[in-house]
């Protein structure tokens, strides 16, 4: 099955009528070249999408049911993450105006229904004290609905980056397309798709951060911090993007330069070695480095000393194996 097929197959269903009959697919008339692949993935696409508008407008001319928030079923990974200020911009909204656009659910059994669309509009009234909710109800099967309309809304101007990466890699569960197929099917730039993917190098605690507030870090700055998780830094990456979380006034910029900053050098501890009050010789050690320095009146005899240590070294060892 080709990319187009996929795609489409997601869909197929959306907004049918339960008495039209499916008809057949022609066998193995998918194009053999690439572009030819890539057009036809194209145009299924759109397809695809024009089937989400017809539903839309089909759910548009239904008459909303009157649901229990009790009887909502929320699914994990759906609801869209918004700011705390964005989250309370909607609830003042919604208890000052009636609900414009009905949630999307789908039926479960047990009088139960399970949230497609609107998550954020349900918290909202449950945190209204409001009891039920209007909702439009689609007759799909699991799983259409939801892939038709997160490619749809995939490149959303609202979404963060972050968002977009989580959304890519749900879309390649969902379709199975590979990254250079979603940059060409979608008409992205193969850089644009590498730049978001970029997330995906970074390490999971920094991950579970960024879930949060997702809006304080983009793609650009994400690139840069994963090439330095890469480069060995990954505790350094999860501090910079843990304070840039909890700190406002920290910038993407200033992430970046602290998980790049280099370790600093312990600093060599020294041990004087004195002949009554004359200081001879200061002694360091400095990463696995041993070094002795004399000082001006003693340092004629520095070579003598050097063989008097090798020695002192040699012995020591000998009577260690012995021992």
């Amino acid at each position: 099955m080709g990319i187009g097929d996929r795609l489409l197959a997601k869909t197929a269903n959306v907004g049918s009528k339960p008495a039209e009959a499916a008809q057949a697919r022609p066998v193995n008339t998918e194009p053999r070249t690439s572009p030819g692949r890539l057009m036809d993935a194209q145009h299924r696409i759109n397809t695809a999408q024009a089937r989400i508008k017809e539903l839309e407008s089909q759910l548009e001319e239904r008459a909303a049911l009157e649901v229990p928030l009790d009887a909502l079923v929320e699914v994990s990974g759906r609801r869209r993450k918004l700011t705390a200020e964005q989250f309370q911009e909607l609830k003042s909204n919604l208890a000052q105006h009636a609900l414009a656009t009905p949630i999307l659910v789908r039926a479960l059994p047990d009088s139960r229904f399970e949230i497609v669309a609107g998550h954020n509009r349900v918290a909202a009234y449950r945190e209204l004290g409001r009891a039920t909710i209007r909702a439009n109800v689609a007759s799909i099967e699991e799983g259409e609905i939801e892939f038709a309309a997160f490619f749809s809304n995939l490149l959303s101007p609202s979404l963060t980056d972050f968002e977009k990466y989580w959304n890519f890699k749900r879309l390649q569960e969902l379709s199975g397309l590979s990254r250079s197929e979603i940059s060409e099917s979608a008409g992205l730039s193969k850089s644009h798709v590498t730049r978001i993917f970029s997330f995906d190098a970074l390490p999971e605690a920094a991950k579970l951060a960024l879930a949060e507030k997702p809006e304080r870090l983009g793609s650009n700055a994400a690139q840069k911090l994963a090439a330095l998780t890469e480069a060995g830094k990954s505790e350094k990456v999860v501090e910079a993007i843990r304070r840039l979380i909890e700190d406002d006034n920290f910038t993407q910029d200033k992430a970046v330069a602290l998980a790049a900053e280099k370790q600093r050098a312990a600093a060599p501890s020294a041990t004087v070695v004195r002949s009554g009050r004359r200081k001879v010789c200061e002694v360091s050690t400095r990463n696995g480095v041993v070094g002795v320095r004399f000082f001006e009146k003693d340092a004629t005899d520095a070579e003598q000393w050097g063989q008097r240590i090798a020695d002192f070294i040699n012995k020591t060892l000998s009577e260690s194996e012995q021992g």
